[in-house]
Order: C-alpha cells, then structure tokens, then sequence
C-alpha cells in the first residue's frame, strides 16, 4: 500500500528476497501499472540470479516504466580507491 501512495518513483530492494513465484510477480505488474499511470517508475533493486530470471520469464523488464538495477555481485571484490603516500 505504501508503493501505491507514495509521491515518488518507487525502488524495491530485493536483496533479501530468495525465493518467489508468480504470484508475487502478478503484484509487481500491478504496481508497475498504477505507478506508470501516475507517470512514475518502479525499479527492482539487487534481485539474486534466481529472482532476476523469474523477473524475465515474465516479463516484467519488459513493461514502460521497471528497470532492473544490479549491484556488485556479492563475493565480488569492491572497487577501492588509490591509496595515498
């Protein structure tokens, strides 16, 4: 409910989500709808491999206004910054 009052464009962060079925993607698509209607976006944050390829298999990357957004993979090592002498 918060997804469908908010102001803004929505970020779903995914991050913890290991598991999910179509059902949960049904609710994506409908939330992606109303959002797009009000002239906002819906973006799925960091979605483990599993999630994303059930986020394609529907097709719900495919739909105006969702884009996936993917962080360094975990165990991935992290860019540092130039030490300083």
């Amino acid at each position: 409910m918060r997804a469908i009052k908010a102001k803004t464009d929505v970020v779903v962060d995914l991050s913890e989500l290991s598991w999910a079925d179509a059902s949960l993607m049904l609710d994506f698509v409908m939330l992606a709808r109303r959002l797009r209607a009000q002239e906002r976006t819906m973006a799925l944050r960091d979605a483990q491999p599993q999630i994303v390829a059930l986020i394609e298999l529907v097709g719900l990357d495919r739909l105006p206004g969702v884009r996936i957004e993917r962080s360094t993979p975990r165990g991935a090592p992290a860019a540092r910054a130039p030490a300083l002498a």
